[in-house]
Formats: structure tokens, C-alpha cells, sequence
């Protein structure tokens, strides 16, 4: 698996008033934002604000994981077939999976595991953001 971060998803409790937050501090949300997700670019990588409930569910996660909730830290892909491939690969690198890869309702795929300490990753292919030339995730 390439060594860069894309994606840091924050479980909220209140998407409005994270959003509203961070853009307090001069932060500007992407045209990708929608009602249910807010998206910042930060440099080469992205910030993503998603409810907590809604994080939990989609990652396998429960509230008696010890790091439920808090982050999940993300990398996208170039082609949805690598989702599978690269769980693949971490698993066979001592990762525990934590969701098999799944095509999404928005049009993507998605997996999700844990590495050996537990921290949740998200290995994602989102057809609606291409990677940049150096693999950057790339908001529109």
C-alpha cells in the first residue's frame, strides 16, 4: 500500500455545529458537501466531518471499541477493484478486518480495517473524486 494519508473522517455529534466550527476558522467546505457530510480540503489530503452514529455503523465500529466514534483514518484508491486488493494486502500484513468491501449507495466501494493498534482505516474508491498525479485526493 502506497504511504500517504487522503482522508481523516471526524465522528460528530452535530454536523451543523462542526461544520460551522471549523469554518469559524476560515475553513471552506467543498461543493462535495452535502446534508450529510461536509468535506474540507486540506492540502494534498481532506477532512471529512460525518456523523458519529452513522461513522460507527459504517464501519463495523461499536461504542465499546475504544476508539469508536473519534476518527477513522482514510486512503482512496484509484479503481474500485483496489479496494479488495489492498484489504487484501493489510490483512495479510497483520490488519483485522473490520468490514469486507461493499459497493456504496453514493457510487462507491468501500472496506474498512483495523491496524495492530486498533485504529480504524477506511480504504475507499469514490468515483466523484479523482486521485491527483501524486495520488492526492482531489475535492471539487
Amino acid at each position: 500500500m502506497e504511504q500517504r494519508l487522503s482522508l481523516v473522517t471526524l465522528g460528530v455529534r452535530d454536523l451543523a455545529r462542526a461544520r460551522a466550527f471549523y469554518e469559524s476558522l476560515g475553513w471552506r467546505a467543498s461543493a462535495a458537501s452535502c446534508e450529510g457530510v461536509c468535506f474540507f480540503q486540506t492540502g494534498s489530503m481532506a477532512v471529512a466531518l460525518y456523523p458519529r452514529e452513522e461513522l460507527l455503523a459504517d464501519s463495523g465500529l461499536t461504542h465499546a471499541t475504544p476508539v469508536a466514534g473519534g476518527i477513522t483514518l482514510g486512503i482512496n484508491v484509484a479503481l474500485k477493484e483496489d479496494v479488495d486488493r489492498e484489504l487484501l494486502r493489510v490483512v495479510a500484513c497483520g490488519a483485522t478486518e473490520l468490514k469486507p468491501a461493499v459497493d456504496t449507495h453514493w457510487g462507491g466501494r468501500v472496506a474498512y480495517f483495523a491496524d495492530p493498534d486498533g485504529h480504524p482505516w477506511e480504504i475507499t474508491w469514490a468515483p466523484m473524486f479523482p486521485l491527483g498525479v501524486n495520488g492526492e485526493l482531489v475535492l471539487p
